[in-house]
C-alpha cells in the first residue's frame, strides 16, 4: 500500500485512540510501537489535536519511545542506530514520557551490540521477534546450542559482556490479536492462546499482544478481557502496559535463565525465514542510504564542528532534520527494500534532501574554516586550496580537484560576449599549471589533467548572485593526510616542466599485463581474471574478479536459486581490456566482459507468484532465451595504496537473476569476520547443519568483510552492497551486486517490476590482502575508503588558522571512530570510537589539544566513568571534549 494512504489510516487510529480514552476509562493504554514519528505523522495533518495528545501521553495512555523509528539493525549504519536512539530520547522528552523497552518486534535478525547500545541508552531489556529458537520450559537446552532458550525470557550478552533481559516474542508479536468478546469464540480463542504462552514462559506473567501492522485498535478489547476473567477465573486478565508488565517479570524470572550471545538472527532454523536476502534487494536504496550517511556522519558533522570554533555557531537544527529525514527511510520495510514500488518511490526524495542538506552544511563549513585559514605566504597571483581529511585515520590516495584559476564575470554582459573573453585569454596565453606548498617548494607527481571554460555562479548570502564563465583547471595529485586534518597547497603559473608527474616505475606493464606497486602485483589473465600477489606475506590469489550470474526465483525477502540452475560465467565469454591511465602515482584498466544469460525466469515463476507458491516449493527454471550481459570494470590501483579498488558497471535489462563478483581464496580457516553495528562480527564459514535447510548463507554487511587465518588474510570492502557469502568449499567470498527480482513475496502476491532494477548500474568494492599487522588497518581502510578527501579554494589573506593541522591524535588501528559533532546542550564536542576487536583489549589514548575529555553515554548524558587509555574487547566510548578554561 503506498505510504499516504497507510498514513490516513494512521490518522484513523489515532483519532480512535483518543476518542477511546474519552469514551472507556477501562481501557488501560496504547503501545505506539517503540517510535515516537507517529506523533509528527498525525500532527501533520491534524494539529488542532496535539492538547489531547500530550494529554494522553501526560496520563500515561498512550505509551510513546524510546526510539524515533523501528529501524533495520543491519542495514543503517553504526551511528543511524545511535542517531535514532538520540533523537527518540529528545521527542520523548518534549513530551515528558517514554517507554523504557528496546523494541525491535519484527526487525530481521538482531545486531551483537544491542546490549551495549540498549545500557549505553539507560535501557535494560529488550523485546523481539526473531532469531532465537525458543524450546519450551520442559526441554533441555543443549548449552553448545548458543541461540536457543527453553523461555521467552532470557539474558542476552554482548560481545563486551554487556547483558540486559531479552524477550522474545515467541508466539509472535500478534499473538492477542482480534480478541473475541462471544463465549464460545472466546474459549476456543483464549485455550490455545494461554496453552502456547505457557509452553515458553518462565514465569506466570503471560505477555499476550493486542494488534498487529495495520492494525486498527480494538474498540471494544475492555469488554473481551472482562469476558476472558469471567471464562478463567484462575487466570488474571489485565490490560496493562511494558513498563508495568517489565516491573512484575523482574520479580519473578528465575535463576537460570539461557543466555544467548552476540547477534541473533536464525542461526539454528531451517535457514529460509531469516530474510538475509533484503540486504541485497534494490541495491540501489542500500547505495543512496550509504551515500547520504556519510555525507552527514563524515562530512558534514565533522566539517561543521571544526567551524564552531571559528563561528562559535553550530547547525543543531539543520542536521536534526537531515538526520529525521535519513531515518524516516530506516524502517525495516523500507530499508530493506521489500516492500511495493510506491513505497520505495517515496524514498529516494528523501535520500535527496538528507544528502542535500549535509551537502550545504559542508559547503558552508568548508568555506568558514577556508576563509579563516592564514594563506598569506603564497603569493597574489596564486589560487590557493586546502585538502582536508575528515575520517579517522591517515588517508593515502591519489585525488582529482578542479580549481578556478580565473572568472569573467556576465556583469551587464551578454554571455557570448564573456565566453569569448575568457576564451580569448586562455588561447592568448596559453598558461602552465604546477602546484606548490605553502614553502613555495613546487610538488612532484602532479598531473594537470586539463583546462576548460564552463558557466559557473556564486551565491553569496547577503547579495544578489553572480555569474560568469571561469577558466578551470583539472589536477590529479597524490595526498597522504593524517585523519582529521588538513593542509593547503597552491595552484600557480609555471613552466610546464617542473612537479610533471613522475612516467618511470609505471604502475600497469603492458607488455607482461600486470599491475605493481609496493604491496602487490596483479596479472590480468587472458579470461579477464585477476591473480593477486602480496609481496610481503607472498600469499597468491588466483582467479579473482570472477562475474557469477544465476536464477532467482525468490522475492524481495528470500533469494532461492531455481532446482538444478547452473550459474553462467563472465570469463567464459568474451574479453577484452583498454588502459585509462597508467603513470607511476595511479594506473586504471578497464576489463569488459561480454557473455549470454537467460533474459528471465520461464513462464511458470508468473504462474507460481500469482498463486501465492511458496517459494520453497516453486518449480520455475529460467527462460531459453539468452541475451549479450556486458559488464564493464575498472580496476585502479594507486602507488601508496594496498587497496585494489574497483567500479562495476552494467546495464541490466535481464529479469529474475542474481550477480555476485567472487574472490576465491588460498585461507584455510572455519570462520570469518564482517562489518557490523559497533563490532567486527565472528561468524562460521559452515551453516548448522543440524537446522539449516536453505542451499545458501546469506549475510550482513556494513563495509568490509574479511577471511584471516591468524597469520594473512584478506578484506573485500563495498559501497553499499550490504550482503555477502562465504562459500566454505573453497573459502570464496561471494559479495552480490544486483538481485532482480518481480514480487514483494509474503502473504500474497504483490507485484514489484522496479524491484528487477532493470537499467544502467553501478556498483564499487575493493580488494585487500592482509597479515596479522595489517588486519586491523585494513578494516578501517575499508571503512574510510566511502569517505572522500575533500577539498575547498579560497584567496591570499591573512588568517587565525594555521596552513596545516591535525585536529586529534593519531588513532590504533584497531580503533574506529564513527562520530564527531557538537552536542545540543553545551556545544561540546563528541566523538564515538569502538573496538574492532572482539577478543582483546586496544590503546585508546585520545587526546584533543586544549580539551578536556567526559566519558558521556550514547544520549550524550555526563557519565562519572574516567576516561579510560584503553578500549575493552568490542566496547564503545562516547567522549565530550570541552574548551580548557
Amino acid at each position: 500500500m503506498a505510504y499516504e494512504q497507510l498514513h490516513m489510516r494512521l490518522i484513523q487510529l489515532m483519532d480512535d485512540l483518543l476518542d477511546l480514552f474519552k469514551k472507556d476509562p477501562e481501557f488501560h493504554s496504547f503501545h505506539l510501537d517503540g517510535q515516537t514519528i507517529i506523533l509528527d505523522d498525525y500532527l501533520q495533518v491534524k494539529p488542532e489535536r496535539e492538547p489531547e495528545v500530550r494529554q494522553a501521553i501526560k496520563d500515561g495512555k498512550l505509551r510513546i519511545g524510546p526510539f524515533y523509528i523501528l529501524q533495520d539493525d543491519f542495514l543503517i549504519s553504526s551511528e543511524s542506530n545511535v542517531r535514532n536512539m538520540l533523537i527518540g530520547k529528545e521527542d520523548c522528552d518534549r513530551w515528558g514520557a517514554s517507554v523504557p523497552l528496546g523494541y525491535f518486534p519484527d526487525t530481521f535478525g538482531n545486531m551483537g551490540q544491542t546490549p551495549q547500545l540498549m545500557k549505553g541508552a539507560g535501557l535494560e531489556a529488550a523485546a523481539f521477534g526473531r532469531g532465537i529458537r525458543p524450546t519450551g520450559f520442559n526441554n533441555q537446552v543443549d548449552s553448545s546450542e548458543k541461540y536457543s532458550s527453553q523461555f521467552s525470557e532470557m539474558a542476552w550478552k554482548g560481545p563486551d559482556d554487556s547483558q540486559i533481559l531479552g524477550l522474545l516474542f515467541a508466539n509472535w508479536y500478534s499473538n492477542g490479536n482480534e480478541i473475541p468478546t462471544e463465549e464460545s469464540e472466546a474459549r476456543t480463542f483464549w485455550d490455545k492462546k494461554l496453552a502456547d504462552a505457557e509452553r515458553f514462559a518462565s514465569t506466570r506473567h503471560l505477555l499476550i499482544m493486542n494488534g498487529v501492522d495495520h492494525q486498527p485498535v480494538q474498540l471494544d478489547v475492555a469488554k473481551a478481557i472482562a469476558l476472558a476473567n469471567q471464562l478463567y477465573p484462575d487466570y488474571e486478565f489485565i490490560h496493562s502496559c511494558f513498563e508495568d508488565y517489565l516491573e512484575d517479570l523482574k520479580l519473578d524470572l528465575p535463576e537460570e535463565l539461557s543466555t544467548v550471545h552476540g547477534e541473533i538472527t536464525s542461526q539454528e532454523t531451517d535457514g529460509w525465514y531469516t530474510l538475509a536476502n533484503t540486504a541485497s534487494s534494490r541495491i540501489y536504496l542500500k547505495q543512496a542510504n550509504t551515500r547520504v550517511s556519510r555525507q552527514l556522519e563524515n562530512i558534514a558533522e565533522p566539517l561543521a564542528s571544526i567551524a564552531y570554533d571559528l563561528t562559535g555557531k553550530y547547525p543543531h537544527e539543520e542536521l536534526r532534520y537531515a538526520w529525521k529525514t535519513l531515518l524516516q527511510n530506516h524502517p525495516h520495510d523500507s530499508i530493506c527494500g521489500c516492500s511495493v514500488d510506491s513505497v520505495h518511490q517515496e524514498m529516494m526524495p528523501r535520500f535527496e534532501k538528507a544528502y542535500e542538506v549535509g551537502q550545504f552544511v559542508a559547503e558552508r563549513a568548508l568555506k568558514q574554516i577556508a576563509d579563516s585559514l592564514d594563506t598569506s605566504r603564497f603569493p597574489e597571483n596564486t589560487c590557493p586550496f586546502f585538502l582536508l581529511n575528515t575520517s579517522g585515520h591517515e588517508k593515502k590516495t591519489v585525488t582529482d580537484i578542479e580549481l578556478i584559476w580565473k572568472k569573467f564575470p556576465f556583469g551587464q554582459r551578454f554571455p557570448k560576449e564573456v565566453y569569448q573573453e575568457a576564451k580569448d585569454y586562455l588561447e592568448t596565453y596559453k598558461p602552465n599549471f604546477q602546484v606548490i606548498d605553502d614553502a613555495g617548494h613546487i610538488l612532484p607527481d602532479i598531473q594537470i589533467l586539463g583546462t576548460d571554460i564552463s558557466f559557473d555562479y556564486d551565491l553569496p548570502e547577503r547579495t544578489f548572485r553572480e555569474a560568469y564563465f571561469a577558466i578551470k583547471v583539472q589536477v590529479r595529485l597524490p595526498i597522504d593526510l593524517e585523519g582529521l586534518s588538513w593542509k593547503i597547497l597552491a595552484l600557480q603559473e609555471g613552466t610546464g616542466i617542473e612537479g610533471l608527474t613522475n612516467e618511470e616505475n609505471l604502475l600497469f606493464n603492458p607488455d607482461n599485463n600486470y599491475l605493481e606497486n609496493d604491496f602487490i602485483r596483479v596479472c590480468i589473465t587472458s579470461e579477464g581474471l585477476l591473480n593477486i600477489h602480496d609481496k610481503s606475506s607472498h600469499q597468491d590469489f588466483f582467479n579473482c574478479l570472477q562475474y557469477e550470474d544465476c536464477g532467482d526465483i525468490g522475492n524481495e525477502y528470500i533469494f532461492r536459486q531455481p532446482q538444478g540452475d547452473i550459474p553462467y560465467f563472465a570469463h567464459h565469454g568474451q574479453f577484452k581490456q583498454e588502459v585509462v591511465t597508467n603513470t607511476a602515482q595511479l594506473a586504471e584498466i578497464d576489463l569488459i566482459h561480454t557473455f549470454e544469460i537467460p533474459t528471465s525466469a520461464d513462464a511458470l515463476l508468473q504462474t507460481e507468484m500469482e498463486t501465492v507458491i511458496d517459494i520453497t516449493e516453486r518449480q520455475a527454471g529460467r527462460s531459453d532465451k539468452k541475451a549479450p550481459f556486458t559488464i564493464k570494470t575498472r580496476i585502479r590501483m594507486e602507488k601508496n595504496n594496498p587497496r585494489l579498488q574497483f567500479t562495476t558497471s552494467f546495464d541490466n535489462q535481464m529479469k529474475n537473476h542474481r550477480l555476485r563478483v567472487l574472490f576465491p581464496t588460498p585461507l584455510t580457516t572455519d570462520h570469518h569476520y564482517a562489518d557490523s553495528i559497533f563490532e567486527t562480527v565472528k561468524r562460521p564459514n559452515q551453516v548448522n547443519k543440524q537446522f539449516w535447510k536453505n542451499p545458501s548463507n546469506p549475510q550482513h554487511q556494513e563495509c568490509f568483510v574479511s577471511l584471516f587465518d591468524g597469520q594473512d588474510g584478506v578484506t573485500i570492502g563495498n559501497y553499499g552492497l550490504n550482503e555477502y557469502e562465504i562459500l566454505p568449499e573453497t573459502n570464496t567470498i561471494a559479495i552480490t551486486l544486483l538481485r532482480s527480482i518481480g514480487e514483494l513475496g509474503d502473504w500474497g502476491y504483490f507485484p514489484t517490476p522496479e524491484a528487477q532494477c532493470l537499467g544502467q548500474q553501478t556498483v564499487h568494492f575493493s580488494f585487500e590482502s592482509m597479515s596479522k599487522e595489517t588486519r586491523f588497518a585494513s578494516y578501517w581502510q575499508a571503512q574510510e575508503g566511502q569517505v572522500p578527501l575533500l577539498y575547498q579554494q579560497t584567496t591570499v589573506h591573512s588568517g587565525q588558522v594555521k596552513p596545516s593541522h591535525i585536529f586529534l591524535n593519531k588513532l590504533a588501528d584497531q580503533v574506529a571512530l564513527t562520530a564527531c559533532k557538537r552536542r545540543t546542550k553545551d556545544n561540546a564536542l563528541v566523538t564515538r570510537f569502538y573496538n574492532f576487536s572482539n577478543e582483546e583489549a586496544c590503546d585508546c589514548r585520545v587526546t584533543i589539544p586544549n580539551h578536556q575529555a567526559q566519558v558521556i553515554n550514547l544520549l550524550e548524558e555526563d557519565s562519572p566513568e574516567i576516561t579510560p587509555l584503553e578500549l575493552r574487547k568490542a566496547q564503545i566510548l562516547s567522549v565530550a571534549w570541552k574548551t580548557e578554561s
